[in-house]
């Protein structure tokens, strides 16, 4: 048994009768310590599959089981770092990740918290700002808070919804290498979700991706078996990556893509014609009645 299993999973969102289904049948086994990407349109599903993995919803039907234990709920095994930060801005970057350090080991010494939590402050290279609140932050750096906190979790699983979606792209570029780095490092099992085929290719160890919706569902899953550490300046003439990023866009485009159909129907327009505005609106305290193209009559008259 892998160590993540979602087994026929469906999930919907609406009141009966009026219900969208969002994600249909999907199905995905990942092993203790891989990197994982799920790619895919906007739109389609991806934060709704990551909230089922971190217990935030429960599916309609299907489980998801981490260990061989179903999800039901969230949990420290799982660490989920957030499209928007999500810090509280009264805080500074050691008191954001302290608060989960203090709440999950409450055993330990306060030595060994603070060591804890230093080691992963410069785990993402905010030493220098560790007493800077968020507002002193940039977008990326702030990502860097987000993403210290949940590996001081220590969490089985670390879930990674479009972290640097809202980030400039070379600040994007720097925090793709970071997470690689420090996914190499700690071993964790990680499971990425990204708009960007790219991106999932720099990283992961294997891409899943998911269709549009509504009704997604996940494509043949495309292992990346290029070495590491991946440079992105190589991989732009490397052969394989080519080949890679092909296959998931043509399945994106192809089968995966949104569905379109063709409906006929017949327009019935309204037998009106445009108002004459040069004409009084009224005749006689009356007002004018709407001209109809079955009553309008022309006729060619002759004057000598």
């Amino acid at each position: 048994m892998a160590f993540l299993e979602i087994s026929n999973v469906s999930k919907g969102f609406g009141p009966a009768g009026h219900r969208t289904e969002v994600l249909r049948d999907l199905n995905l086994s990942v092993e203790r310590g891989e990197f994982v990407a799920v790619v895919g349109y906007s739109g389609a599903g991806k934060t709704t599959l990551i909230n089922l993995i971190a217990g935030l919803q429960r599916p309609d039907s299907g489980s998801v089981k981490l260990d061989g234990v179903e999800i039901t709920g969230p949990g420290p095994d799982r660490g989920l770092v957030f499209q928007n930060y999500s810090l509280l801005p009264w805080l500074t970057v050691r008191e954001n990740i302290a608060l989960a350090v203090n709440q999950l080991f409450p055993d330990w010494s306060a030595t060994r918290r603070r060591e804890h939590l230093e080691h992963h402050i410069g785990l993402v290279g905010l030493t220098h700002a560790g007493d800077r609140r968020p507002a002193e932050l940039s977008g990326g750096m702030r990502q860097r808070v987000s993403l210290a906190r949940a590996l001081a979790m220590d969490p089985q699983v670390l879930l990674l919804d479009e972290p640097l979606g809202a980030l400039d792209a070379l600040t994007r570029a720097t925090l793709q290498d970071e997470i690689s780095r420090i996914a190499t490092a700690s071993g964790k099992t990680i499971v990425l979700i990204t708009n960007d085929p790219d991106e999932g290719i720099l990283m992961a160890d294997r891409i899943l991706p998911l269709s549009a919706g509504p009704g997604a569902t996940l494509g043949p899953a495309v292992v990346v078996d290029l070495e590491r550490p991946r440079d992105r300046k190589a991989l732009n003439h490397d052969p394989r990556f080519k080949a890679i990023r092909g296959e998931i866009v043509g399945w994106l485009l192809g089968p995966g893509a949104r569905k379109t159909t063709t409906v006929s129907r017949v327009l019935v327009l309204p037998d009106l014609l445009p108002e004459n505005l040069d004409q009084p609106r009224t005749r006689f305290g009356v007002k004018r009645a709407p001209r109809r193209r079955s009553e309008e009559h022309r006729e060619t008259v002759q004057v000598n």
